[in-house]
């Protein structure tokens, strides 16, 4: 038992100085590289569409034989759906965290 929290408290130590280090290189960042929410959800939607717009292209140009192989209009349409999936679940996410603090009793 005593071996079991010797290596609990050596990991909770490491975990502590990789705390203080990401800390350190946080504050040395300047303040002004911070970027607002919406500008974030923004460049993500404009990304998920960017691949949308791969997907199709790559498609279409295997459905007309434009010389585009059909692994890279599977991967393609993949990676676009992965994205659509990843945007839908954060949208749902903050959407149910929005409903909850209305929720909330002041």
């Amino acid at each position: 038992m005593q071996a079991g929290w010797s290596a609990a408290s050596a990991a909770l130590q490491g975990t502590n100085s990789m705390t203080a280090a990401s800390a350190t290189a946080s504050a040395a960042r300047p303040a002004a590289a911070s970027t607002p929410f919406a500008e974030l959800i923004t460049d993500a939607a404009a990304q998920v569409n960017a691949l949308e717009g791969q997907a199709r292209t790559a498609i279409s140009g295997l459905m007309t034989g434009a010389g585009v192989d059909v692994h890279q209009a599977t991967i393609a349409a993949e990676k676009a759906e992965m994205a659509f999936e990843l945007a839908l679940s954060v949208r749902n996410k903050a959407v149910q965290a929005y409903q909850q603090v209305m929720g909330m009793q002041f």
